[in-house]
C-alpha cells in the first residue's frame, strides 16, 4: 500500500460524528477497526498545515473556525462564513464524500455495510492538524495505518475469496503427484517441456521470455503469444512465484509452472485474476540480457 498523506484522497467511511462545532472527538480504542480509523486520520494530515496556509490561505490564528467547518463539512455542511471556515469545508466535504468512499471499498471492497469509525478517524485528524499530542506520533500513525488496513483488507478478503485459496490448494496436491513435477523451495511446482542448456539467471538480472498465465480453471488472463512478441523484464520485478522460477531455470528452457496465491497476488485483486488465486504459466525464457 502507498504511504497514505493527506493528499492522497483516500479515507473512511461515513458516519455522524458525536462532537460539534469546534471540538475534538475523543478517541476509544477498542477494535482494530477504531485503532485503523484513528491512524489514518492522523496519518492524513500531512502536509495539511502548508495547504491550509500556502494554498488556502488560511490565518493559523483561526484554527478553530477550520475545525469548526472541518466538523460540519465531514456531514455536507454548507454554511459558509470565514475563509477558515471555507477551508474546513471543503476538506470536511471531501472527506465525506470522496475519501470515505474510496477508503471504504479499498477496505471492505463491496460490502457496503462496513465502514470505518469516523468518529476515530476525526480524532486523529483534528489532533494531528492542531499539533497537540495524540495517542501515537505521525510516523507511527502512518504505520500503523498500513499495517491495519493490509490486516484489515487481508481479513475481509479472505472471507470473501476464501474459496478461492481452498481450491488453489487442492490443485496443487492433485498437481504435484504427477511424476514430472518437481517442487521448488519456495513451493512453486513446475514441469519441465523444453529442457535449456543455457545460464542461469540471478534475481538481478533482465531476461526475455515468452509467456502464458491462466487460472486453474483454465481462463486465459494475459499471453506474450498472443500479442506476437516477448518481453523484457527484471526477474525480481514481478510476482515473487515468477522470481522463483526464473532463477532456476536455464536459458532455453520452457516451464509449465504452477504459483501458489501466497507467491502470486494473495489477497489483492488483478483484472481478471481474484484474490488468493493459485495461477500457472508457461514460462519461456529466450535469454538474459547484458
Amino acid at each position: 500500500m502507498k504511504k497514505l498523506t493527506f493528499v492522497a484522497a483516500m479515507a473512511i467511511a461515513a458516519a455522524t460524528i458525536t462532537s460539534c462545532g469546534n471540538g475534538t472527538p475523543k478517541a476509544s480504542l477498542k477494535s482494530d477497526v477504531d485503532t485503523l480509523s484513528y491512524a489514518i486520520g492522523m496519518a492524513q494530515t500531512q502536509g495539511l498545515k502548508d495547504y491550509l496556509v500556502q494554498r488556502l490561505g488560511v490565518d493559523t490564528a483561526y484554527m478553530d473556525a477550520f475545525i469548526k467547518g472541518l466538523n460540519e463539512g465531514v456531514n455536507a455542511g454548507d454554511d459558509k462564513q470565514k475563509n477558515a471556515y471555507f477551508a474546513g469545508l471543503q476538506i470536511g466535504q471531501q472527506i465525506g464524500q470522496q475519501m470515505v468512499k474510496n477508503i471504504n471499498h479499498e477496505i471492505f471492497g463491496e460490502d457496503s455495510t462496513k465502514t470505518i469509525s469516523m468518529k476515530n478517524f476525526m480524532a486523529g485528524f483534528i489532533t494531528a492538524t492542531t499539533g497537540r499530542t495524540g495517542l501515537m506520533t505521525l510516523e507511527q500513525a502512518q504505520q500503523v495505518a498500513q499495517d491495519k488496513m493490509r490486516e484489515i483488507k487481508s481479513k475481509e478478503m479472505e472471507k470473501q475469496y476464501g474459496g478461492n485459496k481452498k481450491a488453489g490448494e487442492e490443485y496443487m496436491a492433485k498437481y504435484a503427484k504427477n511424476a514430472d513435477v518437481k517442487k521448488l523451495p519456495g513451493g512453486v511446482l513446475y514441469k519441465v517441456i523444453k529442457e535449456g542448456s543455457g545460464a542461469i539467471p540471478a534475481d538481478t538480472s533482465r531476461v526475455k521470455v515468452h509467456y502464458e498465465g491462466k487460472t486453474i480453471d483454465g481462463t486465459v488472463f494475459d499471453s506474450s503469444y498472443k500479442r506476437g512478441e516477448p518481453i523484457t523484464l527484471g526477474a525480481n520485478q514481478v510476482i515473487p512465484g515468477w522470481t522463483e522460477a526464473l532463477t532456476h531455470m536455464p536459458v532455453g528452457s520452457t516451464w509449465e509452472v504452477v504459483i501458489p496465491q501466497d507467491k502470486a497476488y494473495a489477497e489483492r485483486e488483478q483484472g481478471q485474476i481474484k484474490p488468493f488465486s493459485t495461477l500457472i504459466f508457461k514460462i519461456e525464457l529466450l535469454g538474459i540480457e547484458k
